[in-house]
């Protein structure tokens, strides 16, 4: 996930935003059950973090857009509560992407295709554009795989209709489809309990 708008803060700036997108992604993802036993060391991407489940067949990719998606709203809304209109430079708004697929690494660390579908996906000037213009803190772009495997099937409760195929980007010479979502802050709840179990983990990507 990256932070909306990074280039326009001041260096004292862009540290604190630094600082809070590690606080709520660590914070989100422990209210929805996954603690750090379960992913790899967060990897900073300068202006945000990818974060690398790791893969066990029977991890519930669902849960990433049940319980951590509306669990990061929520602390992105608390966090940006506290802040006064005269210091709308340290207001919090994110880009996340979600895919899963094969990650290799060697001694400088993470890559592959699936990787880089997801950066591309992160990156695309029209998903930029729907944060933008949008009014909340949060929006996530799902590659074609997350949309035809979990989405459209509505596990967990997921909406597949409030996803929309509105991007598109090149990898290698192959047109990747990105279902794109605004998650409405107002209605959005954490599940009191995660139904994640001891021993699972997934090849889920996020950037």
């Amino acid at each position: 996930m990256d932070i909306e708008g990074s280039t326009q803060r001041t260096n004292p700036v862009k540290e604190e935003l630094r600082k809070q997108v590690y606080r709520v992604v660590v914070r989100a993802l422990g209210m929805a059950g996954v603690n750090n036993g379960y992913y790899d060391p967060l990897i900073d991407r300068g202006d945000g973090v990818l974060i690398l489940l790791r893969p066990v067949d029977e991890f519930p990719k669902p849960l990433l857009l049940s319980h951590v998606m509306p669990a990061l709203v929520k602390l992105l809304i608390a966090h940006n509560s506290g802040i006064s209109s005269a210091d709308q430079a340290r207001i919090l708004r994110l880009r996340m992407v979600i895919h899963a697929g094969e990650v290799h690494y060697d001694e400088k660390g993470p890559f592959g295709d699936d990787l880089d579908l997801a950066l591309r996906l992160l990156d695309a000037p029209r998903f930029k554009a729907h944060l933008k213009n949008g009014a909340g803190p949060l929006a996530v772009v799902a590659s074609d795989y997350i949309y035809q495997s979990i989405i459209r099937h509505g596990y967990d409760n997921i909406n597949g209709e409030e996803f929309l195929p509105l991007v598109t980007v090149t990898v290698g010479s192959l047109r990747k489809r990105g279902w794109v979502y605004l998650p409405p802050a107002g209605r959005l709840s954490v599940a009191a309990q995660s139904r994640l179990q001891p021993g699972m983990a997934a090849a889920i990507c996020q950037s």
